[in-house]
């Protein structure tokens, strides 16, 4: 081993330290790019080679190389924004997109979607973001299908749906005075003790005002009456409930709801607890071109010894409405909010977790791609596994700018080093050519 060997060693570490230089300047240079995962360079020692000496064999190493410039995938700080389609993942878990008209999957940790004119939501360069869909006939529930691309198909009105359902939860009081059963006129305050009233929607999307009253006709036995009114017509309609008995079976129906002596209800489930009291289901002809209605009263009542008052009521139905917002929630759902109250689950996103995450291949855009060297891709739901999901937020880059400059110290140390030792030998190179002189 002569003394040139000196030199590519010098040369090797030239170009080792030129090479960790580059990833330097690409970790300062995404310093501000949105989810970017800074880098590394792992230096490796080269073969050595064999000498001998009087104390036997011994190695020479021949410089260093560049064994791998691995990612360094910790978590990055968040940014708070206004954009509801804004997402960050403070977990291992990485946002799935897809390019359309292309089967390759591609990964982000850079969460600034929007949604494009189709109604997709998607990357800034146009990646289609993939989540699981809702039912849309039971909007709580995901669809047992593969991910797919998220997209509001209703960008306009969504369509009106009729009230089929009406619950009043209520005390009526047990100081109301007796008025006895007879017919309750609404235009008679004495004819009845309590009234209230809510909105419902026809199948047109027109509201009316329904009005149901109360009457105690049994001061004894804790019995009332109860009728409704619709739009504030002259007629008025006595309501019969459905009672079930202990068994849990439904027993029959009657004109009047009993309270026991403790204010609670004796519609009963079976085990025994009260449960409200539901009305035989009452057809409704609203006569403006809409459909008939069947509407079923919910009254979830008591008679304590407090002030008459609705403490909630609501009602299943709704009028058409116009979109006005669209945004992603913690738990990673699009919901589309509409002018009437309406909101809608379109799909929640899905996140990717690798086995290898070193193993993921950078593609530009804030992509990566999954070769096999990643292992087993797991593809779910945000949750303690995957990661966890904070909207209106974004991932920073997690370069850190101070250990940067410290590397780039070293490493602008390294280069100079080496290339002083080439220029060393050539010293000695020339002082052994002088020795012909």
């Amino acid at each position: 081993m002569g003394i040139q060997s000196a030199m590519f060693s010098g040369i090797s570490g030239l170009n080792l330290n030129s090479q960790a230089m580059s990833v330097i300047g690409n970790n300062l240079a995404n310093s501000g790019t949105l989810g970017y995962k800074s880098a590394r360079s792992v230096f490796s020692d080269l073969l050595s080679s064999n000498v001998f000496g009087s104390g036997g064999v011994s190695q020479v190493g021949r410089g260093a190389g560049l064994s791998i410039v691995d990612s360094v995938f910790s978590q990055g700080t968040f940014e708070t924004t206004s954009s509801g389609t804004d997402v960050a993942v403070e977990g291992v878990g990485f946002f799935v997109l897809k390019e359309p008209g292309n089967d390759t999957t591609y990964y982000s940790r850079a969460g600034s979607f929007r949604f494009d004119q189709a109604g997709y939501l998607v990357s800034p360069e146009g990646l289609r973001v993939q989540g699981k869909a809702f039912d849309q006939v039971n909007n709580t529930e995901l669809l047992p299908i593969d991910p797919s691309d998220i997209r509001v198909n209703n960008l306009g009105l969504v369509e009106a749906n009729p009230t089929t359902e009406v619950t009043f939860n209520t005390n009526l009081s047990e100081n109301s005075t007796e008025i006895g059963p007879g017919n309750i006129d609404p235009a008679d305050r004495s004819s009845y003790n309590y009234s209230a009233s809510t909105k419902v929607y026809d199948s047109l999307g027109e509201s009316h005002l329904v009005t149901a009253y109360w009457r105690l006709v049994d001061d004894t036995n804790n019995t009332w009456e109860a009728a409704y009114r619709v739009d504030n017509e002259n007629g008025i309609h006595p309501l019969g409930f459905n009672y079930t008995n202990f068994s849990g079976s439904l027993s029959g129906s009657q004109d009047q709801m009993e309270f026991d002596s403790k204010g609670q209800s004796l519609n009963r489930d079976g085990n025994g607890a009260p449960i409200p009291f539901t009305s035989v289901p009452i057809p409704i002809q609203w006569g403006n071109g809409a459909l008939d209605s069947t509407i079923t009263f919910n009254f979830d009542c008591t008679q304590y010894n407090s002030d008459s008052i609705v403490i909630s009521q609501s009602q299943n139905g709704y009028g058409a409405g116009e979109l006005t917002n669209v945004a992603v929630n913690n738990e990673g759902i699009v919901v589309a909010s509409y002018s009437n109250g309406r909101q809608i689950n379109i799909s929640q996103l899905v996140l990717a977790k690798f086995q290898n995450p070193g193993g993921l291949q950078l593609a530009g855009a804030n992509r990566y791609t999954a070769p096999s060297e990643v292992g087993i891709v797991r593809i779910g739901l945000p949750g303690p596994e995957l990661g966890k999901l904070y909207t209106n937020s974004l991932e920073q880059s997690n370069v850190d700018m101070g250990q940067e400059f410290v590397s780039m110290i070293t490493t602008q140390r390294g280069f100079q080093a080496n290339s002083k030792i080439i220029t060393t030998v050539d010293e000695m190179l020339s002082e052994l050519i002088n020795l012909k002189r």
